[in-house]
């Protein structure tokens, strides 16, 4: 009991003693501004999570936006909440929060100036998900790198070579480069070279490249196509075909009419020949 008395008596400042500053209503206080920084953090958390739901739930309800941004921006605006109500706790219980900001800002650029090369990464990723310049299921060609849109995140685009190779390249890379979507439009513009020999009838052999190109289904009547005499070269006369077909048919269209239209020239008599030189000997 003497050392509690002692206690109590403990001159804290200002003429006060411990004894003067514990009292009932200090206590009751004390606890009411603890209950109310729980009820208060409790809150924040419900609101919190809330409005990351109503977030995540724009992009659900649309096909356009993609869910992956939606649901980092739900994150963040969770986040502020929790912080904004952190920082009105420590207000309530006297706390300086202006240092306390001042030294988070500082913290803040120094994690950012080490993370520089990922903070990178992850503003760029936001902008392919914000501006979709390549989706999932893309055939795209960037930073060196053709392949097939697997995934996007916030750091990373993964993509599948033809011979179904994983490649992760960074978003900045990606955004920070020129990239070349094969997908983007329904049609593409197929393109083959025919050499035929310089005593062929070229009438004829252009009938021929014509009517084996166009009787194929994949060939487009519209935008017209297009076939004439585009180079004389040292051995043949070279014949340029254009010929519009859909995306998805370009790969396979192209390599099947090379051979269709050799056959049906070999079939018609019309040699595809062979690069020669022609040697003129001059004796003394």
């Amino acid at each position: 009991m003497d050392a509690l008395s002692n206690l109590m008596t403990l001159d804290i400042g200002g003429g006060r003693t411990l004894g003067d500053v514990l009292t009932l209503d200090f206590l009751a206080q004390m606890v009411g501004s603890v209950l109310a920084a729980i009820l208060l953090l409790f809150a924040a958390f419900i609101i919190g999570g809330w409005v990351r739901r109503k977030i995540v739930q724009v992009a659900l309800a649309r096909e356009e936006l993609d869910d992956t941004l939606f649901t980092f921006f739900g994150n963040l605006a969770r986040y502020a909440v929790l912080v904004l109500a952190l920082v009105v706790v420590m207000n309530t219980f006297g706390v300086q929060t202006t240092s306390l900001v001042a030294a988070i800002g500082a913290a803040g650029l120094a994690i950012g100036l080490a993370l520089q090369g990922t903070l990178s990464n992850l503003a760029a990723g936001v902008m392919i998900i914000l501006f979709r310049p390549i989706k999932l299921g893309d055939f795209v060609s960037v930073s060196g790198v053709s392949g097939t849109v697997k995934d996007i995140s916030l750091n990373t685009t993964e993509l599948a070579t033809v011979d179904n190779v994983q490649v992760i390249v960074p978003n900045a890379q990606v955004w920070g480069s020129v990239i070349t979507n094969y997908s983007v439009y329904d049609t593409r513009r197929a393109e083959w070279i025919f050499g035929v020999s310089y005593g062929a009838n070229l009438a004829t052999a252009e009938k021929v490249i014509r009517d084996t190109i166009l009787s194929d289904p994949r060939a487009l009547k519209d935008p017209a196509p297009f076939c004439q005499v585009n180079n004389l070269g040292d051995s043949s006369v070279d014949f340029l075909v254009r010929v519009w077909c859909k995306s998805s048919d370009k790969f396979s269209f192209e390599a099947d009419m090379k051979r269709q239209v050799k056959e049906a020239l070999d079939a018609a008599g019309i040699d595809i020949p062979f690069p020669t030189q022609t040697l003129i000997q001059v004796s003394e």
